[in-house]
């Protein structure tokens, strides 16, 4: 029987997941896990708000609290709440249950869109090791459940603040209509349809090593770097950025045998003269 770390922060959105996987699953299958941050200065505070939520619903608890400082990034501190939910999740042989919705879809995709990160920063909040089951209900959906409910929660002051760009779009993304919501949800659906068909075609044709040169250079560099990401997967678990995967391109494209090219931190390709390999360092330990 599955069990659910459920992320909550203390806002309405994982506030009401936490009464809906409650209602759901029972208080028996879930632990609620709180991340304090450190960039607010009362972040403290959100930590005691969930924490006598969980005593109420009868959940376990579990949080961590790291510093961060006011300056760290929208990056940072979500990379670091990841890492948190991992740990937690690890230590209950449990699922990370997050409370994404609908408008944080579209939020992602703009963020993504402005970054310039292609067109798999359309196919968002795909992550078979996440559940997600918000993610077809709207942020105005969640606020009217919980104020039927009667449900409290705290609010983020920092969600007002423009100097992150999640908050600059999402005051733009407020004049979207509902057509145009619903357009980009299926833009959304559809490209990860496609995203996961790529995958699989790219992982059937790029097979194991050593792997072929010919094959990456004789393809259209779209084609090639999709089977280079794929490539990288399979060995490494991690998918390279897409300035690294065409820098990796070009040195499959231009290094001689017996050479060797970084593509990031302790992950290198050597090339024979037709094939290449990709080598590994083990982790330094401390």
């Amino acid at each position: 029987m599955t069990r659910y770390v459920v992320g909550v922060s203390g806002g309405v959105d994982s506030v009401v997941l936490l009464s809906m996987a409650v209602e759901s699953y029972g208080a028996d299958r879930l632990v609620v896990a709180h991340f304090d941050h450190g960039i607010r200065p009362n972040s403290a505070d959100d930590m005691r708000f969930v924490r006598a939520l969980a005593k109420q619903y009868g959940v376990l608890f579990e949080t961590k609290r790291e510093d961060l400082g006011a300056k760290a990034s929208e990056e940072v501190a979500r990379d670091r709440r990841y890492a948190f939910l991992r740990d937690v999740a690890n230590k209950h042989e449990a699922t990370i249950m997050t409370a994404h919705h609908a408008d944080d879809a579209i939020e992602t995709m703009a963020i993504n869109l402005v970054r310039g990160t292609g067109w798999r920063g359309i196919a968002v909040l795909d992550n078979d090791e996440v559940a997600r089951p918000l993610l077809d209900r709207t942020k105005s959906d969640l606020i009217a459940y919980a104020r039927r409910r009667g449900l409290s929660w705290r609010e983020d002051e920092t969600n007002a603040d423009t100097k992150y760009l999640r908050n600059a779009l999402r005051q733009k993304l407020k004049n979207f209509d509902a057509d145009s919501q619903e357009l980009l949800h299926g833009y959304r659906k559809r490209q990860l349809f496609l995203k996961r068909e790529i995958e699989a075609e790219a992982a059937a044709i790029v097979g194991t090593a050593p792997y072929s040169r010919y094959m990456l250079t004789s393809a259209g560099d779209s084609a090639a770097t999709e089977l280079l990401r794929m490539i990288f997967v399979n060995e490494t678990g991690l998918a390279p950025t897409r300035p690294q995967l065409a820098r990796a391109l070009l040195a499959v494209k231009t290094y001689m045998p017996a050479k060797r090219f970084e593509v990031m931190r302790g992950v290198k390709l050597r090339f024979m003269r037709t094939t290449f390999v990709v080598e590994v360092a083990p982790p330094v330990l401390s």
